[in-house]
């Protein structure tokens, strides 16, 4: 038979196998059927099975994988407890920069008061539209902080006003800040300086006033100014009391919001009641001063939280109130989370605030602050915490 022949034969042949449904395996091993893969937790990684046989039969059997044990489950994270309604609230925020988690607060209906230096006209109308009753607190940022033993008070509310008219008396701005700021955290060392200080701050007050804007004055520092100057800012007061504005203060403490006050002080012999050195310590201006002055006009906490810069004081040093959470816990004062044991300090304050009338509100300092804040602010879970607060601690 020659080649030719062969491979014709060779070609019939394959033909009549097809013909009949058969294959010739020409050294191609057969592919293993696939097999469905196991249904495994998310967190169990299997161990690659072995190949299957390439040998048609018998079939290969697919080994089932063995779990590795589960872990242990680590200790859930504790949470605050939630708070139980209570009366209204007069807590609010300070924010330093455009932060949304702000409307999240604003739409529970009870922030009282919103202390900001972000003052975008669509920004400060958006508060307004989500909470209409929420007092808002503008600061001019760019004021420098000024010699008031070399000061021209008149000189400088002119100038003042002269700068801040065409920014407040923008329409959107207009109808949502409800009083501007002037000097932040002015320290007055006599009763001369306050005079001075209480100068500008009367004649701006009336100035803004005739362009239909309120003032908050004073917006001193915690611990400031001397209790015997008061009487000196009386103008100023005077002026608030006349065109419907405020007095703004500022209260910190550490390591718990607590010290100072009452029983909570360096000698553990002294009480100072219910008023304080640094929280509390507006009583003290309002009792001493002010109410027999006839000039207990509306005040707002413009600042309020833990700071470390106060001195002195017990506890390690830190700044803001996250500084002291490992403080607190190592003290057994947190049966939660630090940021509900915060939260907790700040109802504690929020329940002396209630007890006075004249008391419009206080902004926690801060909700979103500037960089190199960062230990201050209340944005994580903090913020969640409040949230539930004042959802159930309605204002005013």
């Amino acid at each position: 038979m020659t080649i030719a022949d062969h491979r014709r034969d060779r070609r019939r042949f394959l033909r009549l196998l097809a013909a009949a449904g058969l294959t010739i395996l020409t050294g191609c091993r057969p592919r293993p059927t696939p097999t469905t893969a196991p249904t495994l937790p998310a967190t169990f990684t299997p161990t690659p099975s072995p190949r299957p046989s390439p040998t048609p039969t018998p079939p290969p059997v697919t080994p089932t994988p063995t779990a590795a044990p589960s872990p242990t489950p680590a200790p859930p994270t504790p949470t605050a407890t939630p708070f139980p309604p209570g009366p209204p609230s007069k807590l609010g925020v300070f924010i330093a920069r455009y932060e949304p988690s702000l409307f999240a607060l604003l739409r529970t209906g009870n922030v009282a008061v919103v202390k900001t230096l972000e003052y975008d006209p669509n920004f400060v109308a958006e508060i307004k539209a989500i909470s209409p009753q929420t007092l808002v607190i503008a600061r001019y940022t760019p004021l420098p902080t000024p010699d008031l033993a070399a000061f021209d008070p008149l000189a400088a509310a002119r100038q003042f006003v002269e700068t801040l008219l065409p920014i407040a008396t923008e329409p959107r701005r207009l109808a949502a800040i409800d009083a501007w700021e002037a000097y932040n955290e002015p320290v007055p060392t006599d009763a001369g300086q306050m005079a001075a200080l209480a100068a500008f701050e009367a004649e701006r007050t009336r100035l803004l006033a005739a362009a239909g804007i309120r003032s908050c004055v004073g917006n001193f520092g915690t611990g400031q100014p001397a209790l015997e100057l008061w009487p000196a800012f009386f103008p100023a007061l005077a002026a608030v009391r006349e065109h419907g504005g405020f007095l703004g203060l500022h209260e910190y403490s550490a390591p718990y919001l607590w010290f100072g006050s009452g029983r909570h002080q360096l000698d553990p012999s002294a009480d100072e009641g219910d008023t304080g050195w640094l929280t509390l310590r507006y009583r003290k201006v309002y009792r001493q001063h002010l109410q027999p002055a006839g000039l207990a006009v509306p005040l707002v906490i413009t600042e309020l939280g833990i700071d470390g810069g106060v001195t002195p004081r017990p506890g390690p040093p830190g700044l803001g109130w996250r500084d002291f959470a490992d403080f607190w816990q190592a003290e057994g004062r947190v049966s939660t989370t630090a940021a509900g044991f915060y939260i907790e300090q700040l109802a504690w304050y929020d329940a002396e605030l209630q007890k006075d009338d004249y008391v419009r509100g206080a902004a926690i300092y801060a909700l979103a602050a500037f960089a190199g804040w960062a230990s201050f602010e209340l944005l994580g879970p903090a913020a969640t915490i409040l949230e539930q607060y004042l959802a159930v601690h309605p204002p005013r």
